[in-house]
């Protein structure tokens, strides 16, 4: 009973200390269980089984880990698939535990940088929650071979951005190992992790450095060089080895109709909709994940949201605006990237309503939404693992945009501080916190606090960060440095103030109805991602090869096109596609009575679809054909020289071998004495087959010699 009393203190007391943490860690948990079960309901799809089958042939080597895939560059991806193949066979269940890791590691390492880059307050659960449940990352969770791609480097975004916020609020050159192990990471598992890269330059210059953008820029290259040539370098070292083993992915639109529709598609009906709890509706794309299609009305009234998001978070602080600059940057890339590679092929018409092309920009985007609402959080001891010294305090970007004088100040230690190389922090919430300048506190419960009157009192006095503690003539009571700043800001705020009421309401109704469109959203794309006819397929088959002969074997063909598609060929032929497979069937080139899988899965036998020899002349055989001699069959039908199956049915008086002839090319089978059948590949052309009997003394007759596709018998 103590034991228990004490676990429920210590749990107790952790919530109170911050609650904030505690609703984002059960937010947290939430959504990885919700995602987990949501990816149960599917299975394998169309890539998927490529990958599979390209590890169950190959052995482990640098060659296959450095083969590229699609022209996308993924030597971890490969291996992990390799190692799960090589393990399980053909199984979903460890695709989904491996998803729901790197999906656990993702948030918690997103939640932390949240949390060490913004203030606290309850409107951080907001971004959280933008993150761990926009329905632009399902697919990532859900499909193995896009989470594999996609989560890796999301997880390199989160811990390079934040490898880069500790070494600028340090200099600590160990941080500069930690981001370029980051995108190494990310560049390992996918080419496409190189925009890492420009994603840390940007919410450097963005948020880290102040100043107009062109000096912010100059200062961001000038004073965090090491960062750039390191990522330089790396960037540099990898295009080398991607670009000597990829052929070149660029294209061309076909006309600025396709630009056009492509950017309405991507941000009209992806992008926007998708941060907002949409696409409320989906249209199915096979095997495949479902691609977006909102409603007009929705697609509207995102927007509208949206652009309202943007324009009081903008007039409430000032880096609310650096933080929209930071996701326009980023998502320019992105489009630009998608355009150049996507537009111009047979994928250009659905290119923008593919939610996976986008899902790294959920990342950037919880992230400035985070900032915009919340702000800058002031270094302290509780966000940096290191010492913050003045100068720290003077490279905020809130304090140098409201008074560049008083943070040049704030580079030399206050008076009477000697000794002191990090500024006093103070409490409110459960969470260290120190504000930052010009920005209104932000307290639990309130997420637009109203701002305290300013200080009239013109009496000099230490300059340092907000909420530093300063020696005065009356003490050492805390005392806040209050800096000049825009009218329309306070303005704002002032009525929001005034209307604080009907503001909270509005915001309720606003984050409800977007949790709400998740939710919907997201049940949407479980009803249509449950539906998997591969998974049909492979369950059929094995139910199939269970009751079947064990002296069964199968003719190659195609599996049906929305299991794998034509365009993955080879591996579209179900030779490949059960290869994984424990008890995988046996595949031949000739048999007497071969088997096939149906498009449902079914085991039947085989039957040739082409032209067949018009009947042969004498009554009850057909045409006679003795030892030694060779007859001519006209086919109903010429075929081209191309891959056939030829089937043969006979009499024959004896065991002996024949030779079959059609063009140029022959090809040798056994004969059987009695009534039989013979079924073989053969690669040919022409109007007309031979038949030649190999052994003297022997006859067979036949009226049956089919060239042909290989079909399942009816």
């Amino acid at each position: 009973m103590d034991q228990t009393r004490d676990e429920t203190g210590w749990l107790g007391g952790w919530v109170r200390a911050d609650p904030v943490r505690a609703v984002g860690v059960v937010m947290v948990l939430v959504s990885l269980v919700w995602r987990a079960q949501l990816a149960s309901r599917g299975h394998l799809a169309v890539d998927d089984w490529v990958l599979i089958s390209r590890a169950s042939e190959a052995d482990l080597t640098p060659d296959f880990l450095l083969t590229l895939y699609n022209n996308h560059f993924m030597p971890a991806a490969l291996l992990s698939t390799w190692l799960v193949t090589r393990a399980v066979g053909v199984a979903y269940w460890p695709y989904v535990l491996l998803l729901a890791a790197a999906q656990t590691v993702l948030a918690v390492s997103f939640f932390r940088l949240l949390r060490t880059l913004v203030r606290p307050g309850w409107a951080m659960l907001i971004p959280l929650a933008v993150f761990l449940f926009s329905p632009l990352t399902l697919e990532a969770t859900s499909w193995w071979a896009v989470g594999v791609n996609m989560l890796p480097m999301q997880i390199a975004m989160v811990l390079a951005v934040g490898a880069q916020v500790r070494y600028v609020r340090t200099g600590r050159r160990r941080h500069l190992l930690s981001l370029a192990a980051a995108v190494l990471f990310g560049l390992l598992f996918f080419e496409k992790a190189l925009l890492v890269v420009p994603l840390v330059f940007l919410a450097t210059a963005c948020l880290l450095v102040g100043g107009p953008p062109v000096r912010a820029v100059l200062t961001t290259v000038r004073r965090y060089w090491p960062s750039w040539a390191m990522l330089t370098a790396l960037s540099l070292g990898f295009l080398a080895l991607y670009l000597s083993r990829a052929e070149s992915s660029l294209r061309r639109p076909d006309s600025l109709t396709e630009v056009l529709s492509f950017l309405g598609q991507l941000l009209g009906s992806t992008v926007v909709p998708g941060l907002l709890g949409g696409p409320w509706r989906w249209l199915p794309a096979g095997d495949g994940a479902p691609v977006t299609a909102p409603p007009e009305l929705a697609r509207w009234l995102a927007w509208a949201v949206f652009l309202t998001l943007v324009v009081v978070t903008v007039r409430l602080r000032r880096t609310a605006g650096r933080a929209w600059v930071l996701l326009a940057a980023y998502l320019t890339l992105v489009t630009a990237m998608l355009g150049a590679t996507r537009l111009g092929s047979i994928y250009s018409d659905v290119a923008g309503a593919v939610p996976r092309y986008v899902s790294d920009v959920v990342v950037v985007a919880a992230l400035c939404l985070g900032v915009a609402l919340l702000g800058l959080a002031t270094p302290t001891p509780s966000t940096a693992d290191g010492p913050t010294t003045p100068g720290d305090a003077a490279r905020d970007p809130e304090l140098t945009e409201a008074d560049p004088a008083a943070a040049r100040a704030a580079m030399a230690p206050p008076a009477g501080t000697a000794g002191l190389d990090q500024p006093a922090t103070h409490r409110h919430g459960g969470v260290i916190h120190a504000e930052a300048a010009d920005d209104e506190v932000t307290q639990p419960g309130r997420p637009f606090a109203t701002p305290p009157a300013r200080s009239t009192s013109t009496t000099p006095g230490p300059v340092g960060p907000v909420g530093s503690t300063a020696a005065t003539s009356g003490g050492t009571e805390p005392a806040i440095q209050r800096y000049p700043a825009a009218g329309d800001g306070d303005s704002l705020r002032a009525q929001l103030a005034r209307h604080r009421e009907t503001v909270s309401t509005v915001l309720t109704i606003v984050v409800l109805a977007g949790g709400l469109g998740a939710a919907w959203t997201t049940a949407r794309f479980g009803d249509e991602w449950a539906v998997k006819s591969g998974k049909v397929y492979l369950e059929t088959a094995r139910v199939e090869l269970a009751a079947a002969p064990p002296d069964t074997v199968f003719f190659d063909r195609p599996v049906p096109p929305e299991v794998v598609p034509a365009l993955s060929a080879p591996y579209n032929r179900q030779s490949k596609f059960f290869q994984a497979m424990g008890d995988a069937p046996v595949f031949v080139t000739e048999a007497e009575a071969p088997s096939l899988f149906d498009a449902s899965g079914r085991i039947v036998p085989v039957s040739v679809d082409g032209p067949a020899v018009v009947p042969g002349p004498e009554d009850g055989c057909g045409y006679k054909i003795t030892g030694g001699r060779t007859v001519r069959m006209p086919l109903t039908a010429p075929r081209d020289d191309w891959f056939w199956v030829v089937r043969i049915g006979y009499l024959s008086s004896a065991d002996t071998t024949a030779t079959f002839r059609l063009g140029s090319a022959t090809r040798e089978f056994p004969v059987r004495q009695g009534l039989h059948q013979y079924f073989f590949e053969f690669t040919g052309g022409g109007d007309a087959v031979e038949l030649t009997v190999n052994g003297y003394g022997v006859t067979l007759c036949t009226n049956e010699v089919a060239v042909g596709t290989p079909t399942p018998q009816q």
